[in-house]
């Protein structure tokens, strides 16, 4: 349940920028189990928008990513069992980890089709390639007839 607002609340610098942000940060990037979930910076270039998500540890084929209705979406299930067998006794463990972060983009902001990803030295970067009409125009002068 949320809690009740004050009447004297004054929303702070960044819930203006991140209300107001391409990328929507809400509840969808949380995790509901109280497990860690990977950082993840997002940069702005004039060309496109780049997703770093630390990782360290995992492999390419951990992750699945997905593009649809403007959302892209990251997540990963892994499984490990590992099995030691000395003499009488045989110890067997099992590790299991998951998460999910999902990231609303601006209706016709990126080219979905051009979406590329890469994995390298325990980050995975993901590259949305702007569409022209939302690139920065360069500056021209207007003649006046």
């Amino acid at each position: 349940m949320l809690a009740k607002r004050s009447e004297n609340y004054l929303p702070s610098f960044f819930d203006r920028f991140w209300n107001n942000e391409l990328m929507d940060w809400g509840h969808s990037n949380y995790s509901s189990t109280n497990t860690s979930l990977p950082a993840v910076n997002v940069k702005e270039t004039n060309d496109d928008f780049v997703i770093e998500l630390a990782a360290p540890g995992m492999d390419k084929n951990d992750f699945k990513i997905n593009f649809k209705n403007n959302v892209l979406t990251i997540s990963s299930e892994k499984e490990n069992e590992k099995e030691e067998k000395n003499g009488n006794y045989t110890r067997k463990e099992f590790s299991y980890q998951s998460f999910q972060r999902s990231f609303t983009v601006a209706e016709n902001a990126v080219v979905g089709d051009k979406i590329e990803a890469k994995y390298n030295n325990g980050i995975l970067y993901i590259t949305l390639p702007k569409r022209e009409e939302v690139k920065p125009q360069p500056e021209r002068e207007i003649k006046i007839l």
